[in-house]
């Protein structure tokens, strides 16, 4: 279930290495939108399956690169994860009786990330990726009947954007960020989870 997230932090730390010579802490135009970032994130989570939905706190991270292209193009790579609090579930009553819950566990991704600066301390973005999530389906049957429990993890992809203002300028020297964001993720067992999320982080130049 991890590997999607290993393979993105890997991706990160190559591309990181190899980029580090040619980067200085800011560009021409004064950006800092560039280096490595660690972030964290929270913010509200809804879990759909079956028709309905769980809405609830969430919480996670992110770990990402961004490099830029010419003077307003900033483009990168990431992994995350994301799990609701207490985890999500929702639960409706059997055709025959009896109750189906579905639930949500930890959800990892990797995607890539790419943005225009509106100005040198404002990014605009947008990504798309990969997710992966374990959920448990289980059928309490009513008496008489058979109950059954599977535990798995389905993939799928998530798509989202936000804004990402940079605290780091010609008055100031720490590497901090603030962004807000929405993500939807839709998984191939035709459940799906929306978040919208603020996050503060991190960047190493």
């Amino acid at each position: 279930m991890r590997n999607a997230f290993l393979l993105a932090v890997a991706a990160i730390g190559f591309t990181a290495t190899a980029a580090q010579a040619q980067e200085s802490t800011t560009s021409s135009n004064g950006t800092s939108f560039r280096g490595i970032r660690i972030e964290a994130n929270a913010g509200g989570d809804r879990f759909q399956s079956q028709g309905n939905h769980n809405d609830k706190f969430g919480y996670g991270g992110t770990i990402g690169f961004d490099g830029q292209i010419g003077e307003r193009i900033v483009i990168g790579a990431e992994g995350s994860y994301w799990r609701a609090n207490d985890w999500s579930e929702n639960c409706t009553r059997g055709t025959v009786g009896g109750s189906v819950c579905h639930k949500s566990f930890d959800e990892y991704g990797a995607a890539v990330r790419a943005g225009v600066l509106a100005t040198p301390q404002l990014l605009i973005f947008a990504k798309g990726g990969y997710v992966t999530n374990e959920q448990r389906k289980r059928f309490d049957a009513p008496a008489g009947q058979t109950s059954y429990y599977n535990h798995f993890n389905t993939d799928g992809y998530q798509v989202g954007g936000g804004v990402e203002y940079s605290l780091t300028g010609e008055q100031t020297r720490m590497p901090l960020y603030v962004n807000a964001q929405y993500v939807y993720s839709q998984y191939n067992d035709h459940t799906a989870r929306q978040r919208v999320m603020a996050g503060v982080g991190l960047r190493f130049k």
